[in-house]
């Protein structure tokens, strides 16, 4: 997370605009849908945070309990709210958020891919980590929940 954090910070500091408009949408109801899939978007990941443990997530409550000389419980496989019909609401939020843009440049686009691509790989691993973490639990939580996009499915008699 650090790491990740220390990549985005130089990019970001080194960022150069490319203005070249690749959508705009002029539309004042187009203009407010996209903002509000925007905002949608990063309202999901705050929330998404909070309903797996937004302190756990970002290693506040295991330095908590470290000061504190407390054990950590293990982790369980929960499925609050959101999580009931997305495995990874947080990261579809996020794809919400660097997409549903009124006004796309270039350099938007690029950014936009280029965490596509990262998000998309580095779901792979921590879905591989889960799967090892919590066994058929979290492969029968697969097969009923979609990952970023909710599984609407029939369910078998």
């Amino acid at each position: 997370m650090l790491l990740a954090s220390i990549a985005l910070m130089v990019m970001f500091a080194f960022w150069q605009p490319i203005d070249a408009v690749v959508w705009n949408a002029v539309s004042p109801l187009a203009r407010g849908v996209l903002w509000a899939l925007f905002w949608a978007g990063f309202g999901i990941v705050l929330i998404s945070t909070f309903l797996i443990n937004h302190f756990e997530l970002f290693g506040l409550q295991q330095a908590w309990f470290h000061t504190r000389g407390h054990d950590e419980q293990p982790p369980q496989l929960r499925e609050p709210s959101l999580y009931r019909f997305v495995r990874q609401p947080m990261m579809g939020g996020f794809f919400l958020a660097i997409w549903a843009i009124p006004t796309m440049t270039a350099g938007h686009l690029l950014l936009a891919a280029g965490l596509s691509v990262y998000i998309l790989v580095a779901l792979h691993y921590e879905e591989r980590d889960l799967v090892g973490l919590f066994g058929a639990d979290y492969e029968n939580y697969r097969g009923r929940v979609g990952m970023l996009v909710p599984r609407f499915r029939r369910r078998r008699a």
